[in-house]
């Protein structure tokens, strides 16, 4: 029998939600994270689905997340992030509330290439009340823009963070994830002291 101390670091979780247009990257970010196996609910883009959803701006994209992507990260031995990623097209948007349903936060996946498919996503997490930053996924030849620019096209008020990511990249991703965490812990209101 062990009657060693017990264990008292405890864990603290948090979910975070990764959401934005069509083909912006959210699948690849969880993916490249998440310390699991990620679970991902993928189909395959059916003629019919070209009938509902505009695919012109990625040909090539022969998949699409139809519910939501799932992932973990341990960020420190007692800090846990569950990542989840939302489906893309407008017709699965009715997701979006359960999905970031006790979420501390968003990154907003966006596509400079194709910046009108994110202010849905922005006006949705204003609507909410819930933090988001903006993570530039930055694809092999799209065209940079710099930060005040981005921020002037998609009128983010001047305290929510833009950072430029490559969803591919390990570092790169937690870092996002790391700049959400920070920027959630900030905006929670201050403790009010206990009254006795």
């Amino acid at each position: 029998m062990d009657y060693s101390e017990p264990d008292s670091t405890a864990v603290t979780s948090a979910k975070i939600v990764i959401a934005g247009g069509f083909g912006v990257g959210k699948t690849t970010l969880v993916g490249s994270v998440s310390d699991i196996e990620p679970l991902r609910t993928e189909a395959l883009v059916t003629d019919e689905s070209s009938l509902v959803d505009d695919l012109s701006a990625l040909p090539r994209k022969d998949t699409t997340t139809v519910a939501m992507d799932f992932g973990r990260i341990n960020l420190a031995e007692d800090l846990v992030l569950y990542v989840f990623g939302t489906p893309g097209q407008n017709r699965f948007w009715f997701m979006w509330d359960d999905l970031v349903r006790g979420a501390i936060g968003a990154i907003i996946l966006i596509d400079t290439r194709r910046l009108d498919d994110s202010f849905a996503a922005v006006d949705y997490f204003e609507s909410k009340g819930l933090p988001f930053v903006v993570a530039i996924n930055e694809f092999d030849g799209a065209a940079r823009y710099p930060v005040t620019d981005i921020r002037q096209a998609m009128a983010l008020p001047p305290e929510v963070p833009i950072i430029a990511i490559d969803a591919r990249d390990r570092d790169s991703a937690r870092g996002a994830l790391i700049t959400l965490s920070q920027y959630a812990l900030a905006s929670l209101p201050p403790l009010q002291p206990a009254t006795g």
